[in-house]
């Protein structure tokens, strides 16, 4: 996590959302990470509602405490909830509710996971318990750092359309030029 770069952890909301172009929209955020994926969705027109489910609870203390740039303006947004939760238990259970967009920024990519139990999520079985969370018309959009050819296949046995967006960025702390690709599917 940082804020040195955060062009595409905002472009994870704002592509998956512009996509959708729905109004009333309840989105579902995995991983808080420094607030800029949920503070893009609260700025996208349309949203009423961003859940975000958070596993570390000392994250959820950054926000708590103000120690991030973002905290203040995010607590103070009544749309915003956050709720310490593994988001990959939930979309692998029952849906309770069905979101309109769903936003993953939690493992560096799919073939370089923080745990290796999120390895489940990413074939068509999970992504299949996952579609059952989005409402009709619904966007999954996952971030990470790097490609996967098996993530976009999985995606295209279980969506009806899947996109691949690369945002491009200078990351100036190393002197190289970087990409990180945002994998999108429509239900």
């Amino acid at each position: 996590m940082s804020s040195h770069y955060t062009q595409s952890e905002r472009a994870l909301a704002t592509l998956s959302l512009d996509w959708h172009g729905g109004t009333g929209l309840d989105v579902l955020v995995g991983g808080l990470g420094l607030g800029y994926t949920a503070n893009a969705a609260l700025e996208c027109r349309g949203v009423e509602r961003v859940e975000v489910l958070e596993l570390l609870p000392e994250v959820i203390s950054w926000l708590d405490r103000d120690l991030f740039p973002l905290a203040s303006k995010l607590r103070a947004d009544s749309r915003l909830r956050v709720t310490r939760a593994d988001v990959f238990d939930l979309l692998a259970s029952a849906p309770v509710r069905r979101h309109d967009a769903i936003l993953l920024d939690v493992d560096h990519s799919p073939d370089e996971l923080l745990d290796p139990t999120n390895e489940s999520f990413y074939r068509p079985e999970g992504l299949s318990r996952a579609r059952e969370h989005l409402s009709e018309h619904g966007v999954l959009g996952v971030w990470s750092s790097g490609e996967s050819a098996p993530l976009v296949a999985a995606l295209g046995a279980v969506f009806s359309e899947v996109r691949v967006e690369t945002i491009r960025w200078r990351n100036e702390l190393i002197d190289q030029d970087q990409e990180d690709p945002i994998f999108l599917a429509r239900k």
